[in-house]
């Protein structure tokens, strides 16, 4: 099974959207096997937004993601980059669609509620950036032979 990295920001945490956002990847048949809250610091939200370092809008990322407590999480499942990525929707939450959580909760793209992996690399770089091996919960749920037979 695929595993990827999914952020609660800190808007989806001032605005109490936690449980109700973990709770559709959960009814969607995914599998957390990690999560944390936490505070970013400076240090790790570079190293998390690297690849956006020397544009115009990295230090307004960085700034945003340690202004306040994130919930960081590993979900688990066939295809979970890409399941989690069409939960999200666009990352401009004024084009994502209904039924979306960026398309549900979202303002604008600066706060966009949340932060998934866009490919399984940048899902095994997130992952080892906010979790050791030994945070990561191996487990069988009954229910996963009526999700993938």
């Amino acid at each position: 099974m695929e595993k990827t990295f999914v952020m609660l920001k800190p808007d989806a945490i001032q605005r109490s959207l936690a449980g109700e956002i973990i709770s559709r990847l959960e009814k969607r048949g995914l599998k957390l096997v990690a999560l944390k809250m936490l505070l970013i610091d400076r240090g790790l939200a570079e190293q998390h937004y690297g690849e956006h370092k020397g544009k115009p809008f990295f230090d307004d990322l960085v700034n945003f993601i340690t202004s306040g407590p994130v919930i960081a999480m590993i979900w688990e499942g066939k295809q979970a980059v890409q399941v989690v990525r069409k939960m999200m929707g666009s990352t401009d939450p004024q084009e994502a669609m209904p039924g979306t959580i960026r398309g549900d909760y979202g303002l604008f793209t600066g706060n966009n509620i949340i932060h998934g992996s866009d490919s399984p690399e940048s899902a095994r770089r997130e992952i080892s950036l906010f979790f050791s091996e030994d945070e990561i919960i191996v487990y069988h749920k009954e229910s996963d032979k009526w999700l993938y037979g």
